[in-house]
């Protein structure tokens, strides 16, 4: 996929490189020249130029890109502009950052469907890293729902799902298990993790497991509380 950044800052610096990392044609803008530099030989392509600038566009690839990210976190007006110049190349998907209630109410207006919000969004994984504590990892799929990857108790060796009861005793359902696979051709060779797909009523959980679970996020705070206190 081809896109365009534009707003260098950390978080868009940040975007720009792990995008590339996973294979992304980025082209990274901003108009200070510090942040160009910073990203020059590590994106495909960096521009330093004024985004506020309608005229400058004639640099960008911009007809040829399949997504553009207005992800300036210093100025309101400057990002709001952007977008709005953003908005006439109709082949764009959009992707803002917002920086305000106001910001968001102006982007819907804009008819802008995908807006971000890093630090909102980061304190909040923060909170939930917190309160599920010892959750592998999670996703958010609305402010009261999650899916949580967490380790198989060892009172869970060697049971069916359908014997645990898990939507019963704690109104969460397992979508998948990641299971290690061992080598067994090659002792160097380290042990590879793998999901095992959908589980059914029948599969037999194995030591070592790890459990990805959905639910409310008070339900899977609560299964964490009671395994954590009664790990057998």
């Amino acid at each position: 996929m081809k896109i365009i950044i534009i707003g260098l800052g950390n978080f868009g610096r940040s975007l720009a490189l792990n995008l590339t990392d996973n294979g992304h044609e980025v082209f990274g803008v901003d108009h200070k020249m510090e942040k160009v530099d910073l990203l020059k030989d590590r994106i495909a392509n960096v521009v330093c130029m004024d985004a506020n600038n309608e005229l400058a566009y004639k640099v960008l690839p911009i007809q040829q890109a399949n997504l553009g990210i207005v992800a300036i976190g210093e100025n309101e007006g400057a990002s709001i502009v952007t977008t709005a110049i953003l908005k006439k190349y109709k082949n764009l998907r959009i992707v803002s950052r917002s920086l305000s209630t106001i910001h968001d109410t102006i982007l819907e207006a804009m008819g802008i469907n995908d807006v971000i919000h890093p630090e909102q969004d980061a304190a909040y994984r923060l909170t939930k890293q917190i309160s599920f504590n010892y959750a592998l990892d999670y996703f958010r799929v609305d402010n009261k729902h999650s899916i949580a990857e967490v380790f198989s108790p060892y009172s869970f060796s060697g049971k069916s799902v359908k014997s645990l009861k898990l939507t019963q005793k704690y109104s969460v359902s397992l979508i998948t298990v990641i299971r290690e696979i061992k080598n067994f051709i090659s002792l160097n060779e380290k042990s590879k993790k793998k999901v095992i797909g959908l589980v059914t009523g029948d599969t037999i959980l194995q030591k070592g497991d790890i459990l990805t679970i959905f639910g409310s996020n008070k339900s899977i705070m609560n299964f964490l509380k009671d395994k954590l206190k009664n790990p057998d």
